[in-house]
């Protein structure tokens, strides 16, 4: 394939990325806050649980710290489009369910600019909403549903300005709807009425990292990396739609009429430091430590929607890679990954906090030049603690191609 075959193929799916919501999620608790978060990882960086900022390679993107844009080759366009399957099983007081959900999960593209600057664009899935189950309420029933989530358009760039030393920033165009919706139904009527919650986020979000390589002897190195994001105030705006008959086209209200979010809904600082060991080109071993200060976030209650309490995120990963040969044969030319995780969410459910784990493993596959097709599993388990609520169990299978190709080599004439 030639360079221009990958820079429309870029451009068709930053288009199609754009019309999608960043939902491939199925849980109950992403009901809560701006839903379920995430953590800018791509496939390979999910099949080592999730790390990512201390990771320094010229050969593929890392969004979770952009001062590695300036770890790539100086001759090299990559680009970088993962998918994501998960079948679920959950089980709470009332039985168990399963189920699956999935799709498009990122497109990444990167390129340098001269031997000390690389840049990055793309989009990503901020948070994910979605969800769907019942309850009984006094003369009749009530079903619950979300959809939607947030997304980064962002572009992002990093420097070298010394030896080993980098640093970086990623500017984000923050947007997306998330609709949290309430059916009622009394018994022995046959309407229905609807309560709608609708928050639609159009902001910019910024990111800053720092990442320095420590070369201990001629095959060993040890790399430290540090990002840090700013707490913000949200713009755009939410409102509540009443149908008391679902028939109908056209609300019946918006109640208490359009919500500005500015001062009322706002993001956490978060901070991300990761340290890394490289063995002679081939191993990897790195540890992420991620701190998100969703305590002194503001989330304002809107009617009977909004009313959810937050406490500090964190969030530990770990992981290996390793590749033998990347002369040798095919199958020493494979990368073999193999990571774990655990995270305290931000949401408090009825009290209680809301964790989850897992482990992940995966293989990156040589194709054509120096593609590589990145293909990944993923088991983890969330619930509520100490009461449990509700417990899910997910299976993740998660697919990268990863394009680099020599962009800017020139031929010498004859």
């Amino acid at each position: 394939m030639k360079i221009k075959t990958y820079l429309i193929l870029a451009i068709l799916a930053v288009i199609t990325a754009s019309g999608l919501s960043a939902q491939n999620t199925t849980s109950p608790y992403s009901k809560f806050g701006y839903g379920l978060l995430r953590d800018n990882a791509t496939s390979a960086q999910r099949q080592m649980g999730g790390v990512g900022y201390a990771m320094r390679s010229g050969r593929q993107v890392n969004v979770m710290n952009p001062a590695a844009y300036a770890a790539m080759d100086s001759l090299t366009f990559i680009f970088d489009m993962g998918t994501d399957a998960s079948l679920f099983w959950r089980k709470d007081n009332t039985g168990k369910d399963h189920d699956w959900g999935g799709g498009l999960d990122y497109v990444t593209m990167q390129f340098p600019v001269s031997k000390i600057i690389g840049v990055s664009a793309g989009i990503l899935p901020y948070s994910s909403v979605g969800y769907s189950f019942g309850s009984e309420i006094s003369n009749g029933a009530s079903s619950h549903q979300g959809t939607g989530g947030l997304n980064q358009l962002y572009l992002g760039a990093g420097i070298m300005p010394i030896k080993n030393l980098s640093v970086g920033f990623n500017i984000s165009y923050l947007f997306g709807n998330i609709y949290n919706d309430v059916y009622v139904a009394q018994t022995g009527s046959s309407t229905q009425s609807l309560f709608e919650q609708v928050m639609e986020v159009k902001d910019y979000h910024l990111q800053f990292g720092l990442q320095y390589r420590l070369r201990l002897s001629r095959k060993n190195a040890v790399t430290f990396g540090l990002t840090y994001t700013p707490s913000k105030t949200l713009l755009g705006k939410t409102y509540v739609l009443k149908y008391h008959d679902t028939s109908n086209a056209a609300p019946d209200t918006i109640a208490p009429g359009i919500v500005k979010l500015r001062d009322k809904f706002s993001l956490p600082d978060t901070w991300g430091a990761g340290i890394a060991y490289e063995w002679n080109d081939r191993l990897l071993a790195e540890v992420d430590f991620t701190y998100q200060n969703w305590s002194k976030v503001k989330y304002s209650q809107i009617e009977n929607f909004s009313a959810t309490k937050f406490s500090n995120r964190w969030r530990v990963g770990a992981g290996l890679s390793y590749q033998p040969d990347y002369r040798g044969g095919y199958f020493k030319r494979m990368s073999y990954r193999l990571g774990g995780f655990y995270n305290r969410d931000y949401v408090m459910v009825e009290g209680n906090h809301v964790k989850d784990y897992g482990v992940s493993c995966g293989f990156g596959f040589p194709a054509y030049q120096k593609t590589v097709v990145n293909l990944g599993f993923e088991y983890s388990q969330r619930q509520a603690t100490p009461n449990p609520l509700l417990k899910e169990k997910y299976f993740h299978i998660t697919l990268g191609i990863n394009f680099n190709e020599v962009w800017f080599f020139q031929r010498k004439l004859r």
